[in-house]
């Protein structure tokens, strides 16, 4: 490790030089990886509604739809709107009012519930079907392109819309996510440090890193606006402690040796050593979201695993360099710290550890009550702003039109259309069934197969397939609609069993399904991994079990105020967060530990081994546990994504809750077992327990 910190800082300048070129490529690399906005891309190709999905798109030209809503527009003007939207690229199909009746056909002659469908109170809906998928790059120029055509008579709405309004929403406040918390961070580093400039040099660094970091994406081809929105201030919050560490080791060093390359190079031998186990457990928490089913979590995951790794080596790379390069601008700013050292409450932990226990058994069940009864929601327009575009056009086909979610049958063309209304019948006997279209039923009794355009036959049928629509009053991903989605399809296996139900309501129910599951799999999976991970490091059975209780604990309580506050969460915030906080804040734990496993092997009594500990650890997890803090809350306040606002106000809360509770529980826990921790570690067995 020495000579790898010698090497380093005999080639310094050469590898700022490096550094600088090697932006240019991340630069180009982050502009090109595509940002995907739609969440429903991420479940699991093999479920039958993504098998359905791939029918519409590819025996209907179905990508995606959408319905756009003309209020006060007169036929023939309505007319004139359906035929330009045809010229518009991407679009398939066009049906509205002027398609059912036709040019001789009078709106009579159409049966009743199918004719308040398309005509009500002046308005009405026309339906446009678009070739390429809902989140597809053509698809959102297309509703960019409507919306230039339209007038404020019109509305469009559906998922394209939406996913078009969140990219927007999204990248106009991406670089004021990154302002706040590197802002929030330099106040942080200012109070912490001792010099005005260093801050800058550090937040500098991690900034590379994360260019790094952006750049690198392209080779995963496409990344969630999720893990774009959080994984900068996330890796930020993350990897200071590892800057943190270098700089203050960096410091001791020099006053130790003269030659400040001969002090850097001892300095990056030591952050080698101590940050490669705390990186380690930080790298498996964010590794284990791939464990999930929705590969949200494999997004999310790779990309943060990979800011922690570059975050090390550009930590014990670059960071020197710069310090090293600039080191006289460093020693003519110096100052000093203004943090305090905490001795009065490093005092008052050991002193009352008992208490302190009494406090945490009190606390914990109440903890855990919340933890197991948070409220989450899948919806994901409740996550946007009410006054977006989509938004309104979504809330006025659900008040005129009673359009709230949109479930879409298809059946094989085989099946006779007396079959065809039989199961018509029993789906809107269903509560909460609003309506259902189909070819048979448009025909009613009354009109001729032949009186229908052929826009019309082709959007309810192909040569295999024949499209039913249905329409529900409940709202997306509520459990009356999983239940409801649940019959709908029960019944169309009677009538059909090769069937498929297919839309956004069966996509969210899915997705509702999936994320339950991957919120228990990825708790165990990142516990298990990091539990491993732990005993290796630690040497230890019951150390691993101790700092893994206090950190759920954490979890438990951040997690548990949700419900005691009434918060309904983001369902994605509720499966990710507890994995997050684990591997980033678990450092914090093993910093005191470590320092503790080897003061009790020198010969000090545990109480003096807990004290000394503490004492050289509790500015640094403060520090740390500051700097994640003022990453991610200021980006939870500002963001109007509530998504992305929830997880960064978690994981500020996290953050905190994480700190306070290792600085005060831990000591007590490790005084309580120290003659269980001496006789299940390696290297304490010989230690007098009594001491």
């Amino acid at each position: 490790m020495l000579k790898f910190g010698e090497k380093i800082c005999k080639y310094k300048k050469v590898i700022l030089v490096i550094a600088l070129l090697l932006m240019i490529p991340s630069i180009i690399g982050m502009k090109a990886t595509r940002i995907n906005y739609d969440i429903l891309v991420y479940l699991p190709d093999d479920i039958e509604t993504i098998k359905g999905e791939n029918v519409l798109s590819e025996q209907f030209n179905m990508g995606s739809f959408s319905i756009i809503i003309v209020d006060g527009m007169d036929t023939r003007d309505s007319q004139k709107l359906e035929n330009e939207i045809r010229k518009v690229n991407n679009v398939e199909k066009v049906v509205g009012i002027s398609d059912f009746l036709g040019a001789n056909v009078p709106i009579e002659m159409i049966p009743e519930d199918i004719a308040s469908k398309i005509y009500k109170d002046g308005s009405t809906p026309i339906l446009v079907t678009f070739k390429e998928g809902i989140s597809s790059d053509i698809t959102m120029s297309t509703i960019e392109e409507l919306r230039e055509l339209t007038n404020k008579q019109c509305k469009i709405s559906g998922m394209s819309a939406t996913v078009l309004d969140t990219r927007d929403l999204s990248n106009s406040e991406i670089v004021i996510y990154v302002i706040i918390a590197v802002a929030l961070c330099l106040i942080i580093l200012q109070l912490a440090l001792d010099s005005y400039i260093a801050p800058l040099f550090l937040l500098l660094n991690i900034g590379i890193a994360i260019l790094y970091n952006m750049g690198s994406n392209i080779f995963l081809g496409e990344i969630s606006y999720i893990t774009k929105a959080i994984s900068s201030v996330l890796q930020l919050g993350v990897t200071m402690d590892f800057a943190i560490f270098l700089y203050h080791s960096y410091k001791l060093e020099k006053e130790k040796l003269k030659n400040k390359d001969e002090a850097m190079a001892h300095a990056i031998s030591q952050t080698l050593i101590s940050v490669i186990g705390s990186s380690l457990t930080t790298i498996a928490g964010f590794l284990a979201l791939c464990s999930m089913n929705l590969s949200l979590g494999k997004d999310i995951g790779i990309v943060m695993a990979k800011g922690v790794f570059l975050g090390v080596v550009c930590v014990v790379t670059i960071l020197p360099s710069m310090l090293l390069i600039f080191d006289k601008w460093i020693e003519k700013t110096r100052h000093k710290e203004i943090l305090p050292r905490f001795e009065k409450l490093k005092n008052f932990n050991i002193k009352h550890y008992k208490a302190i226990i009494v406090v945490f058994l009190v606390i914990l069940p109440f903890a855990l009550y919340g933890y197991t009864h948070i409220d989450v929601y899948y919806n994901l327009d409740k996550s946007l702003p009410k006054t977006l575009l989509s938004v309104e056009a979504n809330n006025t086909l659900k008040d005129e039109f009673n359009m709230v979610s949109t479930e879409m049958a298809l059946i094989n063309k085989d099946v006779p259309n007396y079959k065809i209304n039989q199961m018509l019948k029993e789906i809107e006997d269903l509560d909460g069934i609003e309506w259902t279209i189909a070819y048979s039923k448009i025909l009613g009794n009354e009109l001729p197969n032949e009186i229908l355009s052929d826009n019309i036959k082709s959007v309810f049928e192909n040569d295999k397939y024949q499209l039913i629509i249905i329409n529900s009053k409940y709202e997306m991903a509520t459990d009356e609609l999983n239940q409801q989605v649940e019959k709908v399809n029960n019944i169309i296996k009677k009538y059909d069993e090769d069937g498929i139900l297919a839309g956004e309501g069966p996509l969210m129910k899915d997705l509702v399904e999936i994320s339950d599951h991957d919120f228990n799999s990825v708790n165990f999976v990142s516990i298990g991994i990091i539990f491993i991970i732990m005993i290796i490091v630690l040497k230890s059975i019951s150390l691993p079990v101790i700092l893994m209780l206090i950190i759920e604990f954490a979890i438990f309580i951040n997690m548990g105020l949700a419900t005691y506050t009434n918060t309904t969460l983001p369902f994605i915030a509720s499966i990710v967060i507890g994995t997050i906080q684990l591997g980033a804040t678990i450092d914090y734990a093993i910093l005191i530990t470590t320092k503790y496993i080897n003061l009790r092997k020198e010969g000090k009594i545990k109480t003096d081994a807990i004290d000394e500990a503490l004492g050289t650890s509790i500015s640094s997890i403060i520090v740390s546990g500051l700097c994640f803090f003022g990453a991610t809350f200021g980006v939870g306040v500002y963001s109007k994504i509530e998504m992305i606002g929830s997880l960064c106000t978690l994981m500020s809360r996290g953050a905190i809750v994480s700190m306070i509770s290792v600085i005060m529980i831990l000591p007590a826990f490790l005084i309580l077992f120290d003659k269980l921790i001496c006789k299940t570690t390696i290297g304490m067995k010989k230690i007098n327990e009594g001491k």
